[in-house]
């Protein structure tokens, strides 16, 4: 059995092409994703400003083998955030990712203060 990875990977966009229903949508839901709305799940989570309504981004958490890299991961986001996009009927274009390995990450300590 190969080792398991989980990354979190934020997927941005642009929205493109979108109907005059779909932007009343997302600004009338505009404040449910707003940055209190960002949570890395398995599903996603979108969040957007609604001035301009022009980008967008979403953060998913992704369990994936570890040899296949951060690049499965990435197209594994993008994969669930077109799905979910296409779904919801929201025009876009230009999906690009940020990946980070949370099994390989550093973390710096902050040394124990001194009484």
């Amino acid at each position: 059995m190969s080792e398991r990875h989980t990354y979190r990977v934020i997927v941005r966009g642009t929205w493109d092409g979108l109907t005059d229903e779909a932007r009343a949508r997302l600004l009338a839901e505009a404040g449910e994703h707003g940055l209190t709305s960002m949570r890395f799940t398995e599903e996603g989570s979108l969040s957007y400003e609604p001035a301009p309504l022009k980008h967008f981004s979403m953060r998913f958490v992704v369990v994936s083998d570890a040899a296949d890299g951060e690049e499965m991961a990435a197209a594994i986001a993008e994969d669930r955030a077109e799905s979910v996009l296409k779904r919801l009927g929201y025009g876009f274009t230009g999906l690009r990712s940020t990946v980070t390995d949370l099994d390989t990450m550093k973390v710096n300590r902050r040394p124990a203060s001194r009484r």
